[in-house]
């Protein structure tokens, strides 16, 4: 499987009536999981209580399976819209396309700047302008669990929901999902709550999914619902968000998507501080931060996490299996065409800083960071971008969770540790609009049973270099790939 999909495509899994059979043919694993556990015999146990232990043991169940599905059938099951009941408002919106190109032909121009010139293969991919929908989400405290939305228009659900945002704070949300996988329906749950916790509302982006539209469409998706935000269209609902209210926030490639944003930002104001739209030059301002779980910033899948095909103990992400990835049927929207090897980015881009984003050479300038990672596939990069970030002098709160699974906090709400990860989330998204100067850089690991919070320096998270990592990186890619620059290395 290309990458780490979101949790909530083996929740969705479970609940399934259709997959009845699948979860049956797991009781004997799960039985097994449940006697280590009760024997305290397996590493989970000695950390996580047994009904999260069989949660995750089954989600790594249900994303191995010994019979692949197709491509589009499996993204089909993920991105099924659901009825919208509870504590909940949400008030969609279509940004239309802009009448002037330069949006993107900045960021155009901004990813062919960044290329490694030995690897320049070809054009970057044009991505058609499209409509680009959201939702607007926020906290609706007067309902009832099974209450659905009023039938009213859109614009009328927006002031509802208004009525009941008391903070300006705006999070511009991007869910995970391996950038093919998922949709913000799948993820309303968690917005919701960063809504209530924050007292602000959330403006959750469904963006082009890969295979389809592979990078950079989902980026300029993203910049594209960041203008949408801060200058909005003559027939937007909303009135214009000042930047110091918008804090970026992801999970997994949704974090990815997040942070290339804000790299491509940083990028756009040394280049091309001011952009057409809508008839008018627009400034490019900075959000007020960024806040990422679990952010998947090696696409290339080169640290050492992700070698060797034995499960990881605390995590259920799949490690790549290339006989498993070579059993997929064939779709309409995979094997592409012409071919390549990863679903979101075409194979001379593997390496670009703005997909793996552990290669960029400066985050100098950012505005206040938070992010969070387990004990899982993902800690290796994670600890390596929060190396650097730290090292250009970033404000950053890093927090790495003891013996927790990949975005573990979207979908294990009742673990403690999952309820201490949300209040922090959100609490910084708060600070950062509210308080910035009040931030101050921490790398925690936080005890699993305890909560307790112990110190770690930043520039020990890993024993490598950042140069030595992003040396691996192109040399892994390169031996397949780009010759050219491996034979530098």
């Amino acid at each position: 499987m290309d990458g780490p999909p979101s949790p909530t495509v083996a929740s969705a899994a479970i609940v399934s009536p259709s997959l009845l059979l699948l979860f049956l043919s797991k009781i004997p694993l799960l039985t097994q999981v449940a006697i280590l556990h009760v024997l305290q015999i397996s590493e989970p146990s000695k950390y996580i209580d047994l009904k999260s232990n069989l949660v995750v043991s089954l989600i790594r169940a249900i994303l191995t399976p010994s019979n692949p599905r197709p491509i589009s059938s499996v993204q089909k099951f993920t991105t099924r819209n659901v009825q919208i009941k509870g504590k909940i408002w949400v008030s969609s919106y279509a940004s239309p396309p802009p009448p002037e190109t330069d949006i993107r032909d900045s960021l155009i121009q901004v990813v062919e700047s960044m290329r490694d010139p030995s690897v320049k293969e070809g054009n970057v991919r044009i991505p058609p302008f499209a409509h680009i929908e959201a939702e607007w989400t926020g906290y609706r405290a007067s309902a009832s669990k099974r209450e659905h939305l009023p039938k009213i228009s859109e614009v009328a659900k927006y002031h509802e929901m208004m009525k009941e945002t008391q903070k300006p704070t705006t999070v511009l949300y991007f869910h995970g999902g391996a950038y093919y996988l998922c949709d913000p329906a799948t993820h309303r749950d968690t917005v919701k709550r960063l809504a209530e916790l924050t007292k602000g509302r959330c403006y959750s982006v469904r963006y082009r999914l890969a295979p389809q539209d592979p990078f950079p469409s989902a980026l300029l998706d993203a910049l594209v619902s960041y203008f949408t935000l801060l200058y909005p269209p003559p027939d937007a609902f909303h009135e214009a968000v000042k930047p110091e209210h918008i804090v970026f926030a992801g999970d997994s490639a949704g974090g990815n998507l997040a942070l290339a944003l804000l790299q491509l930002l940083l990028q756009l104001r040394r280049t091309n501080p001011q952009i057409q739209w809508y008839g008018e030059l627009r400034e490019v301002p900075l959000p007020a931060g960024v806040a990422c779980v679990s952010p998947w910033v090696d696409i290339t899948q080169s640290t050492p996490s992700w070698q060797g095909q034995d499960p990881h103990p605390f995590d259920y992400l799949p490690k790549p299996r290339p006989e498993f990835e070579a059993k997929i049927p064939p779709c309409s929207i995979w094997p592409a065409s012409p071919p390549r090897k990863r679903f979101y980015v075409d194979d001379d881009l593997a390496t670009h800083p703005l997909v793996t984003l552990i290669m960029n050479r400066s985050w100098e300038g950012s505005p206040p960071m938070w992010m969070c990672t387990g004990w899982e596939v993902l800690s290796y990069e994670d600890k390596a971008l929060a190396m650097k970030l730290a090292a250009d002098g970033v404000p950053l709160i890093f927090e790495e969770y003891e013996a927790m699974s990949h975005c573990f906090a979207l979908f294990l709400e009742r673990l403690p540790a999952s309820q201490r990860c949300l209040e922090s989330w959100a609490s910084f998204i708060s600070r950062a609009v509210e308080s910035p100067a009040s931030i101050e850089s921490r790398a925690t690991t936080i005890k699993a049973r305890t909560l307790e919070e112990v110190p770690l320096k930043f520039e020990g998270l890993l024993d490598e270099s950042l140069e030595e990592i992003q040396a691996v990186v192109v040399s892994k890619v390169g031996e397949a790939e780009h010759p050219e620059i491996a034979a530098k290395l």
